[in-house]
């Protein structure tokens, strides 16, 4: 009985997948989507940078919303995650410009980008900064336990 069952929910998942990434390039994501999505996070907060909402972990921005454009947000990936990501999701995703760029910054275009890709980029990046985060707490708590004291003259 459950061999059949597995058996039925493969072939529903064969017709039924494709249907839901067309139904999801039909329907583009908009910038509250993005938002909330964003804000979903454990810890993640919006914030604003030169102008435009970003969303941040420990302080640090993952994401940012309307740049350069209104139906624009940006990804903060490992440059080896952007290459990968980019490579493999060609339509709606784009290195950013210059050094942020070829640090793994990655402009999504909302209107075009699968909304299911978009989240599983905010999901990326969000860990990305998270551990970076966590990697430099638990750093700089180290380095204030063995810090010497100053010699006075």
């Amino acid at each position: 009985m459950l061999l059949k069952q597995k058996q039925a929910i493969s072939k529903c998942s064969a017709w039924l997948m494709p249907l839901i990434h067309k139904l999801d390039r039909m329907y583009p994501m908009t910038n509250e989507q993005f938002r909330k999505i964003a804000l979903s996070f454990p810890n993640a907060v919006e914030s604003a940078h030169q102008g435009h909402p970003d969303f941040r972990v420990g302080g640090k921005i993952f994401a940012t919303l309307g740049t350069p454009s209104e139906n624009r947000g940006m990804v903060k990936l490992t440059s080896e995650q952007q290459v990968a990501w980019v490579k493999s999701n060609r339509i709606g995703f784009l290195p950013c410009n210059g050094a942020w760029g070829r640090q793994g910054c990655t402009y999504v275009d909302l209107a075009i980008a699968n909304p299911s890709l978009v989240r599983s980029a905010l999901q990326l990046a969000f860990e990305h900064v998270s551990s970076a985060t966590s990697k430099k707490a638990k750093s700089d708590g180290v380095r204030s336990r063995t810090r010497q004291p100053k010699k006075q003259p």
